[in-house]
């Protein structure tokens, strides 16, 4: 379970990465108008959870009412984050949980792109896309979508190329895309799907847990697929897993060439690494 205690550790690795040089930030490297020293745009009134550095207090001197400044990047740059929340995203014990992990890693990039001023919009997909924001992006949005993750209950078949060009579409701005999935799915509808988003910049990451790639048992196993109804009866040996092995490294090299094909930025995110550092080696490039 995800806990609102989470947004003071992204204030925590915020200040850290406040210290960092600023050729290593995202801001840098996503648009040249991200941050601050924007332009000036408009005004619109004060929404619990906004930064109170961005009320304009000589306005509220005149008018009694808060308003926070607008700037160019806000309305022009949006960063929109993709959870996977298909079933095969229900697997893993405690932190190593896909989902969670993976809404963690989604969570830090909202939180830290209202922070930067700039708009994001947070969904979940399988073989739809389902959007969890409601377009405010503020602190008071993150802390809402801290409990809309954690109402999240994975399930169904992950539609990579109907749920991801379907998204597509409704993208109208500069933009900055992060998928997080296991993209446990033939390769090639992944490539349709990434191929949608692939006029924006995009940041895939593939979050694998323990016992994935090594299978943690042997001798007769009853094997039971997440997303269907299947099952397979095997007995493992260790002819068996090296096979599973190397079937499941060439499926993640394939998924990581499609993504690269796309001009994406590939991560692969291991949920038993502590989260911060997953997301750090994310959101700096």
């Amino acid at each position: 379970m995800i806990t609102p205690e989470f947004l003071a550790e992204l204030d925590r690795f915020e200040a850290g990465r406040d210290r960092r040089p600023r050729s290593e930030r995202p801001g840098e490297r996503t648009t040249e108008a991200v941050g601050e020293g924007l332009t000036f745009a408009d005004y619109r009134r004060y929404e619990p959870g906004d930064e109170p550095r961005f009320i304009d207090w000589n306005l509220y001197a005149r008018t009694d009412e808060l308003y926070v400044k607008q700037f160019e990047a806000e309305r022009n740059f949006t960063v929109h984050v993709l959870i996977d929340a298909s079933a095969s995203m229900d697997f893993g014990n405690g932190d190593a949980h896909k989902f969670e992990y993976a809404a963690k890693l989604g969570l830090g990039f909202a939180y830290l792109t209202a922070r930067e001023h700039n708009d994001f919009r947070f969904a979940v997909f399988d073989s739809a896309v389902r959007r969890l924001d409601r377009g405010r992006s503020n602190r008071g949005e993150v802390l809402g979508l801290v409990e809309e993750c954690n109402a999240v209950d994975p399930d169904g078949v992950a539609a990579f190329e109907t749920a991801l060009t379907d998204y597509a579409a409704t993208i109208d701005s500069k933009a900055l895309v992060v998928v997080c999935s296991d993209f446990l799915e033939d390769a090639d509808a992944v490539g349709a799907g990434l191929e949608a988003l692939a006029s924006n910049q995009l940041v895939v990451a593939r979050v694998v847990a323990p016992g994935e790639r090594d299978l943690p048992t042997a001798g007769d196993t009853l094997f039971e697929a997440l997303e269907s109804e299947e099952s397979l009866r095997a007995y493992v040996g260790e002819r068996f897993e090296r096979g599973y092995r190397e079937r499941f490294d060439d499926h993640a090299d394939a998924v990581e060439e499609v993504a690269r094909d796309r001009r994406a930025r590939y991560e692969r995110v291991d949920t038993d690494a502590p989260v911060f550092d997953s997301f750090g080696d994310l959101w700096f490039e």
